[in-house]
């Protein structure tokens, strides 16, 4: 389970160095092998441990090919989806494309979410962050689900 918030530095080959508390679970989990992909709804990108992207990749793959918003989904994500190793140091290669869509500048964010991580120019996070806290008193966006927990 990945959580908690890392400051990373990208260096100048577009890699970043994994934080060590997640290392060895990416080691046992997947043996190093991530899958980077852009998120559809904002500046940021997904990384997914290998086995964790493929149960996901089945699902969007089964998606009706006629379905404009379906295939849009497909073409983003699948399409951008690219096979990555942690190397020896410990460091995750971003590829340029990638980097280039989530606007990924030298001083980076490593969000993780459960089972994946979002990774975040330090900017665009702040902004986002800010944005969602002003927001957060706004009960009429949240969906029934989340009501109905208590923290």
């Amino acid at each position: 389970m990945f959580r908690g918030v890392s400051e990373l530095s990208l260096d100048d080959k577009g890699r970043i160095a994994i934080p060590a508390r997640y290392r060895d679970l990416l080691q046992i989990e997947s043996q190093g092998q991530c899958v980077t992909t852009i998120d559809t709804e904002e500046c940021c990108l997904l990384i997914y441990p290998i086995q964790a992207w493929e149960q996901i990749e089945k699902q969007i793959e089964a998606l009706p090919s006629f379905d404009k918003a379906a295939r849009r989904v497909q073409r983003l994500l699948i399409g951008h989806a690219t096979e990555s190793q942690i190397d020896s140091h410990g460091r995750l290669l971003v590829p340029p494309p990638l980097r280039s869509y989530a606007r990924l500048q030298k001083e980076v964010v490593l969000i993780g979410q459960g089972r994946k991580f979002e990774l975040w120019d330090a900017n665009e996070w702040n902004v986002s962050r800010d944005r969602w806290i002003q927001g957060a008193d706004d009960k009429q966006a949240l969906p029934n689900s989340l009501l109905t927990i208590s923290l």
